[in-house]
């Protein structure tokens, strides 16, 4: 389910306002191996898949960058919706891995609108956190503080 906010006031007024989780997203072979081709991270824990069998994980998993990437484009614009005039990524406030992401595993993104203060322009800033979690797991795959600046018309 995605949250719309049409205006400053909507988006300030939600701080610490829960916006669900997304829908959930496997987390396949091919991405992995595009993510390392276009990072140059070609790790063998993460496109090896004989040789990850035999590792700590005991397969294949997804770049940590890969999981914050996801939180950060793919997960928000599922969260959320602002009737905007242009957004800017801003960066994140802390980032953390709890849990590497298995090959074929399901994962999706919660999030939660931290805080928010107003930026010259007729601005947003807002924090949101996407907590990317693990289908199954007991822990988190990803835990970032996303920073975005919203300009309203």
């Amino acid at each position: 389910m995605t949250t719309r906010f049409e205006t400053t006031q909507e988006l300030a007024a939600a701080k610490g306002q829960s916006l669900g989780a997304t829908e959930w997203l496997t987390m396949d072979q091919l991405r992995v191996n595009l993510f390392a081709e276009a990072t140059g991270d070609h790790q063998w824990i993460h496109v090896d898949e004989e040789r990850a069998k035999s590792g700590l994980f005991g397969s294949c998993i997804a770049h940590g960058y890969l999981t914050l990437a996801l939180a950060g484009s793919f997960f928000l614009s599922q969260l959320i919706d602002v009737k905007m005039r242009m957004g800017v990524n801003y960066g994140c406030d802390k980032v953390r891995f709890p849990a590497p992401v298995p090959v074929g595993k399901k994962i999706r993104g919660r999030g939660e609108i931290v805080s928010t203060e107003p930026v010259a322009g007729g601005g947003i800033h807002a924090i949101i956190r996407i907590t990317v979690e693990i289908e199954g797991g007991d822990r988190p795959a990803c835990v970032a503080d996303t920073v975005t600046r919203y300009y309203f018309e």
